[in-house]
């Protein structure tokens, strides 16, 4: 079922960001937050540390639901990692001589440097198998999608993009359908947006190109494809036995590029995003 954006004025004064969220781990307990600082990786502290198996392919919640849980939160350049049930633990930045390995996200590879013995064994006794810890510094490099992108946009280990922006009344309309199926609804930490902006008719964003948030402009690029870590619930790290909400967004969301909710976003500049900024399309 294909769908069509709904139209919406490009002065609309009525669009702010309500909520901004980074998530320091990868798959990692989202962080709510009042601004963010916006880097040409995305936001700062954002996706900077992933979890990888032995051979050095990436994990998520996908296939460890449990991972939501792990809350890594910035102290300075630190990392404090915490998880229900378990003594926290801090991961100090490593040294620029650490050693490094080649992680493998998707289809890329980047020179990730290694973040030791404890944090390895930390996650691994969280997590229930071997792991280890990296972490991207500034000599790790991996570039966006050129079909996608400009040359020289970077981004960090989230999927594919910097930003992920979502509306809110997307995610309203979303609930709604779920409540008259008699299914419980989902919050927006389902979706891992770092943006959610309020006032924008349900879907608005799939016709957006670009866009200024606060002093910051936006290249909006690419619809973001959903998979089965929406159904994990964000707080529990458990995987809803229902298939929700990726079933019912799959009722109305499909189309030639898969199950979209939300957009891919690349910023056009450095700065820092404030909740209540005002958002508006340029294009």
């Amino acid at each position: 079922m294909r769908h069509t954006p709904p139209i919406l004025s490009v002065r609309d004064p009525r669009m702010r960001l309500s909520a901004l969220y980074r998530y320091p781990l990868k798959s990692g307990a989202p962080l709510a937050a009042e601004m963010l600082d916006i880097e040409a990786r995305g936001p700062r502290h954002d996706r900077r540390w992933m979890v990888v198996d032995g051979s050095g392919r990436f994990l998520t919640a996908r296939v460890l639901p449990q991972m939501v849980t792990i809350r890594a939160e910035p102290v300075g350049d630190s990392l404090l990692l915490s998880a229900p049930g378990v003594a926290p633990i801090t991961v100090a930045p490593p040294p620029a001589d650490a050693p490094r390995l080649m992680a493998t996200i998707w289809d890329d590879s980047v020179d990730a440097q290694c973040a030791g013995t404890a944090a390895d064994a930390w996650l691994s006794d969280r997590l229930g198998r071997a792991v280890r810890l990296v972490h991207m510094d500034a000599a790790a490099r991996r570039a966006v999608d050129p079909v996608y992108a400009r040359p020289g946009d970077e981004v960090g280990f989230a999927d594919g993009y910097p930003l992920l922006l979502l509306s809110q009344a997307a995610l309203d309309g979303l609930n709604a359908r779920l409540a008259a199926a008699g299914a419980a609804p989902v919050t927006v930490t389902h979706f891992r947006p770092n943006l959610v902006v309020d006032g924008a008719p349900a879907h608005a964003e799939d016709g957006w190109r670009r866009l200024r948030i606060g002093t910051l402009e936006f290249d909006a690029v690419k619809p973001c494809t959903r998979c089965v870590l929406t159904t994990v619930d964000p707080v529990l790290g458990l995987r809803r036995q229902d298939g929700q909400p990726l079933k019912m967004l799959a009722s109305y969301r499909r189309s030639d590029a898969g199950v979209t909710f939300g957009m891919n976003l690349i910023a056009r500049g450095t700065g820092r995003l404030r909740l209540d900024d005002p958002v508006h399309v340029l294009d």
